[in-house]
């Protein structure tokens, strides 16, 4: 009799099993022999597993967590130091580095496939420290030296270390990888917390402008080099590189995945309104200057706790339907921004909305990974994934936001804006999760027919 950490003989693993093609192709029937396991395949921890959870953390800290703190620059620049510029076209600043972040994930995807892991984090890191280096030399009212510095550099040097550093994580976790990458998605999460503090205090400080940008540099160099010493691959690439063409079709023919892509690109649009605006915003309604410069740190911690949550909240709802309820409470939520008037008003919006953002975003990497059914493809359907629904999303959301707000600030049309599209977008995820089940249930039966045919 088989012990009870054994299969039974000739029954596959059916967590690991995507369709009844990988069914046959991963568990041939072999009589008198017990299929291996795939999550045996990962050790699911050890020192070289942490540390580079650890690294990957630092990177999303001082990559994705710098860009989500543009909302200080958006009202430093507005108000003293691009005083010659609109709303809408200092946004365009940080959209085109969150634009930059996902789409040069094309590239930096196809590279990781090729193991050029290295070479990407080093070089993504060196180009951070130099653009922010760069942007303290910026002088007022020269918007090509900071969109230069700022959107193009920095946005470039996110991209090439945002998608390897987040796939390297697979290479050690398959049980344990939501919550693994939801506490990596935290880095970023932290960082949006911890930079606001930061920058407020040096920009609007002492220091002023040039040396509060340097000291930020400075912080973000040093972990930036702590993160490469770090993280380490486990596996070699693979002999045939991944064929970005070939990846591409499976995706077009892939329902649920297209779906997603759809869903991620309308809710995006609206995504990042409050996390770019809410601190002007509480500063035109009269608040106070305390309060305004910690609106930011205050939705950015609940992100932090809401992306930490994620992995546990997912544990039991699974990751469609978590993500689907985030898109529609962070849907409302924005139309909620439309009352904002007060300093009440101000933190339950920001608190509430910034724990329902952070359960997104911790959800978002692990969707992608669940709708991968060949993780030799991940980086390569990440790169996809952050182009397509990302990058267009990133570009266009924030500066339609700023327009629509115009020099008059009219708050309520901006919110409406946004709630409305983001709510459209979380009906798309609903269509992706129906199509999922229907797909899910054509498999199960393809495997018990396996499974009756070869008892």
């Amino acid at each position: 009799m088989a012990s009870k950490s054994e299969p039974q003989t000739g029954a596959p693993c059916h967590e690991d099993v995507r369709d009844s093609k990988t069914l046959v192709e991963t568990y041939p029937v072999i009589k008198d022999s017990d299929p291996p396991s795939l999550s045996d395949q990962f050790p699911e921890g050890g020192l070289a597993a942490w540390t580079t959870v650890l690294g990957s953390f630092l990177v999303q800290f001082c990559g994705y967590g710098y860009a989500t703190s543009f909302g200080v620059y958006q009202d430093f620049y507005t108000q003293y130091y691009l005083t010659n510029q609109t709303s809408s076209a200092i946004s365009w600043i940080g959209s085109f580095n969150m634009f930059l972040l996902t789409a040069v994930g094309i590239v930096s995807g196809s590279l990781y496939d090729r193991g050029y892991f290295y070479h990407l984090m080093i070089a993504g890191s060196l180009l951070q420290s130099f653009s922010l280096f760069m942007l303290s030399l910026s002088k007022p009212d020269q918007y090509y030296q900071i969109f230069l510095a700022q959107g193009l550099g920095s946005g470039i040097a996110a991209g090439l270390m945002f998608v390897p550093s987040t796939a390297v994580v697979a290479h050690y976790f398959r049980r344990k990888r939501t919550l693994v990458l939801t506490f990596v998605a935290s880095g970023s999460s932290l960082g949006a917390t911890i930079h606001p503090i930061m920058l407020n205090n040096l920009l609007n400080g002492p220091l002023g402008f040039s040396n509060g940008v340097r000291a930020s540099a400075g912080l973000v160099s040093v972990l930036l080099l702590i993160a490469c010493l770090c993280m380490r691959t486990r596996l070699d690439p693979p002999t045939t590189p991944v064929n970005y063409i070939g990846a591409a079709r499976k995706c077009i023919h892939d329902v649920p995945f297209v779906l997603m892509i759809a869903g991620a690109f309308l809710f995006q649009l609206g995504f990042y309104y409050p996390m770019f605006f809410l601190q002007l915003d509480s500063i035109k309604h009269g608040l106070s200057t305390t309060f305004s410069f910690y609106s930011l740190v205050i939705l950015n911690a609940a992100n932090c706790v809401g992306r930490v949550t994620s992995g546990f909240i997912a544990a039991f709802t699974g990751v469609p339907n978590l993500t689907i309820a985030a898109t529609i409470a962070c849907g409302v939520l924005n139309l909620g921004f439309i009352g904002l008037s007060n300093l009440a008003s101000a933190t339950v919006l920001g608190v509430i909305y910034g724990y329902f953002a952070g359960i997104f975003i911790g959800s978002w990497v692990s969707l992608m990974a669940d709708l991968t059914p060949d993780l030799s493809e991940l980086g390569a359907r990440m790169g996809i994934c952050f182009c397509l629904s990302g990058d267009l999303s990133f570009i266009l959301g924030t500066p339609i936001s700023g327009a629509l707000l115009t020099s008059n600030y009219i708050w309520w049309i901006p919110a409406l804006f946004s709630g409305v599209i983001a709510l459209a977008g979380s009906m798309m995820y609903i269509l992706m999760r129906l199509m999922l089940l229907k797909r899910r249930s054509k498999e199960r039966s393809a495997q018990l027919e396996v499974l009756e045919s070869h008892p």
